[in-house]
């Protein structure tokens, strides 16, 4: 056990003191919100997800028996934005995440999310996806913009960043217009409704989003509202009816033997946080159950 106290952890993801992009592994942050299309204020969603990051820093994951702040590892900061320019600010994150050899992403909006795959599908060509979320994102605009928080995996399929064969989205439930939905079982994705996977159960769940990736490099995208509001108040489009943060970490847990090459968490708004900031305390559980997760599959 660490002799310094919880509170007084440096302000980095896990306390980590390195910050170097020499890690295999790195730790960024995208303070960037400017394609939310209802509540605003996920730009602060990377420092209050690091700030609750610091009750996961003594000791060994409970089940994992893994620490991930003694691997490879460093906090690299915060990427550079273009203030009021999404498809610059979309250009900046691209060439800030391509030297880096695997990215967790602390958002932010789901919009950074494109960016990513674009730095990281030019090393590696399609990704398989598993994409947690309360909405499939595949609108081909946001309200009028082409590229926005509710587009990503629509731009990432057209552009041939994922392979939407090997693409699974995990927890939809919103509302989403007929044309979107058949355009997006078209393409060829796996929609898992939350209901179905409340009944389910993590076990078969995973196995499912195994049989869709395979063995490919995948990358994973969890958007903090496939929790419940109830868990997770703090997000700019919150949706009733998702996952517990237990069903939530079952989830992730069950993932064993995915081949994970980058992942991000994204759309935590501390603004709508709860006393005691639930929605960043799941978010930074979430980040640390996916290096968890790699370091079981990949040591």
């Amino acid at each position: 056990m660490s002799d310094i106290p919880t509170f007084a952890v440096r302000p980095s993801f896990l306390g980590i003191e390195r910050s170097d992009p020499a890690a295999a592994i790195c730790v960024a942050g995208i303070p960037y919100d400017l394609g939310t299309s209802n509540r605003p204020g996920a730009r602060f969603g990377p420092t209050a997800i690091r700030q609750a990051s610091r009750m996961l820093v003594d000791g060994e994951h409970p089940i994992a028996g893994t620490a991930p702040a003694e691997r490879d590892i460093a906090d690299v900061g915060d990427f550079r934005i273009v203030h009021g320019d999404i498809q610059g600010t979309l250009t900046a994150i691209e060439a800030q995440a391509k030297p880096l050899r695997h990215l967790v992403t602390l958002g932010g909006d789901h919009t950074i999310t494109l960016a990513l795959l674009r730095a990281l599908a030019s090393r590696t060509g399609p990704l398989a996806l598993v994409h947690f979320d309360a909405h499939v994102d595949t609108w081909p605009d946001s309200f009028g913009q082409r590229f926005g928080h509710g587009s990503p995996f629509y731009h990432a399929i057209e552009e041939k960043l994922i392979d939407p064969h090997r693409a699974v989205q995990v927890g939809i439930r919103s509302p989403m217009d007929k044309d979107v939905h058949t355009w997006t079982r078209e393409k060829g994705v796996s929609i898992l409704f939350a209901e179905a996977v409340h009944l389910m159960g993590p076990q078969a769940v995973a196995e499912r989003i195994r049989d869709v990736v395979g063995e490919a490099p995948a990358y994973l995208s969890f958007d903090v509202d496939a929790l419940d509001p109830a868990f997770a108040p703090g997000t700019g489009t919150p949706e009733i009816a998702g996952f517990s943060t237990a069903e939530a970490v079952a989830l992730l847990r069950a993932l064993r033997g995915v081949r994970l090459v980058g992942c991000d968490v994204v759309e935590v708004a501390p603004p709508y946080d709860g006393p005691g900031q639930p929605t960043a305390l799941a978010a930074a559980n979430v980040a640390y159950e996916l290096l968890s997760l790699r370091a079981l599959t990949q040591g």
